[in-house]
């Protein structure tokens, strides 16, 4: 248990212990109340009875909040879902995707708002470089399908998206965001968020922004393409030498630099 910057020594000392037992009797020493100056820890000591352990559901609640697994390193939220894709309504299944392709799974906050469309259009008009990569986009809001739709059916240059290459999925019932954590409850709108999934389901990669940040498509890019069976340095980029994930191994990139 860490000590309380305000307990006294009086107050840590067990209470079956006599002091006078503690000092020897060939080099006697008085024993004096430590004092500690009224900066430390914002003030002055102040001498608190022990606090008692936590009740056992208490302690049972705090070991349910440690133990919650990250998303990243770990099976992906599944999902089914309505969608939007070649402005007709369609279902989608997160774990369809599974070991066939590469998922990028972002959310971004509503329809018809303003940093939202030039990261959808931007990410769908590089489609082309993500399917080379046996990966698949999906895009996901709160609204509804009939939103999505009006969305896409709207021109670009009105605000609209206009045709995309990749699905815009319907999260009404907030469901998705909240196993992603990107939800802001008081809003009941998403963060920025956007996961890398590999084949196998796994979350190999996350990026949550606030909501005036939009997201690289480059970067996604260059995230995306990184070798998992290596570790790649500060700043890679596709072609450039990366680094073995051994002690030995890894001076053959240290030397190369």
């Amino acid at each position: 248990m860490a000590c309380s910057a305000g307990a006294s020594v009086a107050a840590i000392m067990p209470s079956n212990l006599n002091p006078k037992a503690c000092v020897s009797s060939q080099n006697p020493v008085s024993l004096r109340p430590v004092s500690l100056p009224s900066s430390f820890a914002g003030g002055p000591v102040v001498s608190r009875a022990p606090r008692s352990l936590p009740s056992a559901s208490r302690r049972r609640s705090l070991v349910v909040r440690a133990s919650e697994l990250p998303l990243v390193g770990n099976v992906a939220p599944d999902f089914e879902a309505e969608a939007v894709f070649d402005q007709e309504f369609i279902r989608v299944k997160l774990s369809d995707y599974f070991k066939k392709k590469y998922v990028i799974l972002f959310f971004y906050p509503l329809d018809f708002t303003f940093v939202c469309p030039t990261e959808i259009t931007a990410f769908s008009d590089r489609h082309g470089e993500f399917e080379k990569l046996n990966t698949e986009i999906l895009g996901v809001s709160v609204d509804s399908v009939f939103s999505h739709l009006a969305w896409v059916q709207t021109d670009r240059k009105s605000g609209g998206l206009g045709d995309l290459a990749y699905p815009l999925i319907s999260d009404v019932t907030k469901s998705i965001s909240k196993s992603y954590g990107v939800l802001i409850p008081d809003q009941g709108i998403a963060l920025r968020g956007l996961f890398i999934i590999d084949k196998e389901g796994v979350i190999q990669h996350s990026t949550i922004n606030n909501l005036a940040i939009g997201r690289s498509v480059d970067e996604t890019l260059r995230t995306l393409q990184e070798n998992p069976d290596e570790v790649c340095p500060a700043g890679w980029k596709p072609g450039e030498k990366s680094m073995k994930p051994d002690p030995k191994l890894s001076k053959e990139y240290f030397a190369a630099i």
